[in-house]
């Protein structure tokens, strides 16, 4: 196990609006207000043709080749993560949700792109102090936290 400390910062709530993609406006918004490090909580609406990573193709297959799932249609959706920079100080979210529709729901990570359909609200509660980084991993093929940076 690795680990650091961190404290808690600013607090922001937002509201994203129909079509936008979630980590990408996650992201901008967190180099905007110069957030370097966060929780997030997700709740809303993940509309039809969002991708979610579930899993890897074969567990002992690296690099990892990520499975898709693409959604049919439109579903109730919620998660939480984590944003910290990456090597050259870009934020980097990592978010896992699980979306729901009828008596199906299916979970993943956000990254390959979720839409909101008509709302999605966040909560970013930034952490500071903080020494974690998203430090590329040849073996995985994947950008993991390291909680003490380089």
């Amino acid at each position: 196990m690795e680990y650091s400390q961190a404290e808690r910062g600013r607090t922001f709530i937002l509201r994203l609006e129909h079509g936008e993609i979630l980590h990408e406006e996650i992201e901008k918004f967190a180099k905007t207000k110069n957030v370097k490090a966060g929780i997030l909580i997700v709740v809303g609406g993940a509309n039809k043709g969002s991708e979610l990573v579930v899993g890897p193709e074969n567990r002992d297959e690296y690099p990892v080749s990520p499975m898709k799932y693409i959604l049919d249609d439109v579903h109730e959706a919620g998660g939480t993560g984590t944003l910290f920079p990456d090597e050259d100080g870009n934020p980097v979210v990592h978010i896992h949700i699980s979306a729901g529709r009828n008596e199906s729901t299916k979970t993943g990570c956000i990254r390959e792109g979720v839409k909101v359909w008509e709302v999605m609200e966040v909560v970013l509660i930034e952490l500071v102090y903080s020494k974690g980084k998203r430090i590329f991993d040849e073996k995985t093929g994947l950008k993991l936290l390291k909680p003490e940076g380089e």
